[in-house]
């Protein structure tokens, strides 16, 4: 969703570039669909849409036509979404991705597209049950402030009823409490989910306590990996 936003949102500026040009105009350049794009990288196959325009002028910075592998892709999103919604850190890590080619304005369009884009992500309705729910806290390295910080994040990973996992939503914090988890929950009964049979969880003080404020009913277990550490050092 994120990389189709910013294709789009470089169509527009190609389009809107070229109406200043006598050439563009006699002939009338506009949108003409998409055509379809598979990546190949290390989070397998990422199908894609990419706008197309009339004249076939229209080459894109992001996602370059010819090549069908991108690497470090995960690594990019997940960056730029543990970035936070500061429209300086998001436009800074654009830059990062697209590279020095392109002007400050498609950066600044672009930033602004995707920003929207990751707001609606954040805040759209979940179904209502969930069988099985992960929740588990990752610390990775986050650059804020001009710092490489460590900070913990946060995922909430649902197995719905078609059996097919789907992130719930990314939370980011300093550290992994109780307390915080507590919120997610909430968060995520706030969103539509109403009820969840499992809730797969580490070893977390107070964790389950948490997990039972807000879905009661909730069957709350250890994860297969906690249980075997758990049992090994008994």
């Amino acid at each position: 969703m994120l990389v189709e936003r910013a294709l789009e949102t470089e169509m527009s500026e190609h389009l809107d570039h070229g109406k200043s040009e006598a050439v563009t105009n006699a002939t009338g350049n506009t949108r003409s669909g998409h055509s379809a794009k598979t990546l190949q990288g290390e989070f397998g196959e990422l199908p894609l849409n990419i706008p197309r325009d009339r004249q076939g002028a229209f080459e894109p910075k992001l996602v370059e036509r010819h090549p069908t592998r991108w690497t470090g892709f995960d690594d990019k999103i997940i960056s730029l979404y543990a970035r936070g919604l500061s429209v300086r850190y998001i436009q800074g890590h654009l830059e990062e991705m697209y590279g020095t080619e392109v002007s400050p304005t498609l950066i600044s369009a672009v930033t602004d597209a995707v920003s929207d884009e990751v707001k609606v992500w954040q805040a759209r309705a979940l179904d209502a049950l969930y069988p099985i729910v992960y929740l588990d806290c990752v610390h990775v390295k986050v650059r804020d402030s001009g710092a490489v910080r460590t900070k913990a994040v946060y995922l909430a990973i649902g197995v719905n009823m078609a059996g097919h996992k789907e992130v719930l939503g990314l939370w980011i914090a300093q550290t992994e409490g109780a307390k915080f988890w507590l919120q997610v929950v909430t968060e995520l009964k706030t969103r539509g989910v109403q009820d969840i049979f499992i809730a797969c969880v580490d070893g977390l003080k107070g964790f389950p306590e948490a997990i039972e404020a807000v879905y009661p009913k909730a069957a709350v277990q250890l994860c297969i990996v906690h249980m075997v550490i758990w049992c090994a050092t008994v």
